[in-house]
């Protein structure tokens, strides 16, 4: 987890469910009014659906196995220095800059054994900052980057522990902390060393180890989250010198692991180096003038065509947090059902200080864009959102959120995700994850090849499209995000299918679980609807048996 400002979602108080939603039937004539429609082309825009956009940082044991969690993450600011040989790690500014013993359950090797356990993938962060945590006591009083006893006056001090302060006088960062007073240095060899002990443990990637490797967290705030070692801004060269000797390092311990980076916090560490803020400035200047994504893309490249075109950047990852708050209020709830444009569309302006109002920034197209720096700087890369969360996920409306950027993922191309601050399995959130992994309680899955799906109003009903390898069949997810039920004709073309539509609704007519409705006929390619007001809904069209 990165730094808490301009984001970090969590979930809000449980919205009021007030509203008596239908469960989804035939369409009427009045409701044919509203003039929507969906069309899919099984036979169109096909590319294969990652199941890996489906992961999750961490997850109740029970909801993992339910869901078949793909990938699980070993990250956030705790990762940055991370000791595998004592199993201490530091807080950072999460938490009074102190050294923690990690217990039992929540070392590193604990979690790569539980994950390889349940068959999830694992990515596990290596730090780079140039510290780790040194041996510590186990109980208070810690180890911490600004003791008293050192710095008697700041504005905090852990209640639980009066020796470790916040590290701030006045509102303002206390310069002059000594890194040693809780860390030893550790280089590129320590990465190398972490890996080669995790193959002695669980052997390399290519026979059951741990799959990837992340090159640190948001390596642009160590100057905030982890200020006590690494006061000064990050620069380009710092970072690029740092991801290449860590890379090799990696590559040279486990050569068929993936190595993932470099995990920026969000649009400021998406376009700008530490020293150039929040817009490309003089480090851009002297690096070409390509903003801190492009450089990154740019010199791992020139790293690889450097060592005879070995690759060592398989993932360009970075974190994505819509910057709407965490409100549940009429407004908000609609902010954050627009704000998953932001992923794809090349149409929507931010509305937050990200947009006019703030640094003006462009529309992002967040995934299309990192899609578009991939192939010009580093062919071939994969593309990866280690972090993201739309918040709200204990409200109807956050699964719903959910649920259009699970299926966005898989439209636009996504290779891996991971969320944080993952929805507790009661929580409407999870059930936006079982629609695609779990729909009917028997492990039914939305489809593993996307096709074409278009509605003539994505903003009120999105749609996506995928077919199901194992069967044939064709399943479409549609969310309904306004406040009214919605009729919209459904054509299908390029599909043999038989003549009916399996349903699957969730909405909060049934918080606590997934409808099975009636089927829907199927007559000449077009089947008709009505989708329950906010809701998500599955229709699976069987293929027809030969």
């Amino acid at each position: 987890m990165g730094a808490q400002r301009r984001r970090r979602l969590r979930s809000a108080t449980v919205l009021g469910l007030t509203a008596a939603l239908a469960a989804g039937g035939l369409t009427t004539p009045a409701a044919a009014a509203t003039g929507l429609t969906l069309s899919v082309d099984a036979s169109a825009a096909r590319h294969a659906i990652s199941p890996d956009i489906y992961g999750l940082n961490g997850a109740d044991a029970g909801f993992a196995a339910e869901i078949g969690m793909p990938v699980a993450r070993w990250g956030g600011n705790a990762s940055t220095r991370y000791n595998f040989t004592n199993h201490t790690y530091n807080t950072g500014s999460d938490w009074y800059f102190e050294n923690i013993v990690a217990g039992p359950d929540k070392t590193l090797e604990a979690f790569v054994t539980t994950n390889r356990d349940r068959g999830t993938k694992q990515v596990v962060t290596v730090p780079m900052s140039g510290w780790v945590a040194k041996d510590s006591p186990d109980a208070h009083p810690f180890a911490c980057g600004f003791p008293a006893t050192r710095f008697p006056t700041q504005d905090g001090f852990d209640q639980w522990d009066a020796n470790c302060g916040n590290g701030k006088l006045n509102g303002a960062d206390i310069a002059g902390a000594v890194p040693t007073d809780t860390s030893v240095a550790a280089d590129a060899s320590f990465d190398g060393a972490m890996v080669s002990h995790l193959v002695s443990q669980f052997g390399p990637a290519a026979h059951g180890g741990v799959a990837i490797y992340e090159l640190d967290n948001e390596p642009v705030l160590w100057s905030s989250t982890h200020r006590d070692v690494h006061p000064n801004a990050v620069s380009y060269d710092e970072l690029g010198g740092k991801s290449t000797a860590t890379a090799a390092a990696i590559k040279a311990a486990d050569p068929t692991a993936a190595v993932l980076g470099p995990s920026g916090w969000g649009y400021c560490e998406w376009v700008a180096s530490g020293l150039d803020g929040c817009a490309p400035g003089a480090d851009a200047a002297a690096h070409g003038g390509l903003n801190f994504s492009q450089w990154y893309l740019k010199n791992m490249k020139d790293y690889s065509d450097a060592h005879g075109g070995r690759r060592f950047l398989t993932y360009f990852d970075q974190h994505y947090y819509p910057q709407i708050g965490g409100g549940t209020d009429p407004d908000a709830n609609a902010l954050r059902l627009r704000s998953t444009r932001s992923l794809w569309d090349p149409t929507y302006v931010e509305e937050s200080w990200i947009g006019p109002s703030g640094v003006n920034a462009p529309p992002l197209q967040f995934i299309r864009t990192m899609k578009a720096w991939v192939a010009k700087y580093y062919p071939g890369t994969k593309v990866a959102i280690t972090e993201y969360n739309w918040g709200a996920l204990d409200t109807v409306n956050g699964a719903l959120a959910q649920a259009d950027v699970l299926g966005i993922f898989g439209r636009e191309g996504l290779d891996l995700a991971t969320m944080w601050g993952e929805p507790q399995p009661t929580q409407p959130g999870a059930y936006a994850f079982r629609m695609y992994r779990n729909y009917d309680g028997a492990g039914g899955r939305f489809g593993d090849v996307s096709v074409s799906a278009v509605s003539s109003d994505q903003a009120q009903l999105a749609v996506y499209g995928a077919q199901r390898l194992c069967d044939n069949a064709l399943t479409l997810m549609v969310v309904n995000k306004t406040g009214s039920d919605q009729a919209a004709p459904l054509s299908v073309s390029g599909f043999n299918g038989g003549g009916t539509a399996q349903r699957f609704t969730y909405s909060s007519t049934s918080p606590s679980s997934i409808v099975r409705g009636d089927d829907l006929a199927v007559r000449r390619g077009k089947v008709d609807a009505t989708f329950p007001a906010n809701s998500i809904t599955l229709l699976v069209l069987p293929a027809r048996r030969r």
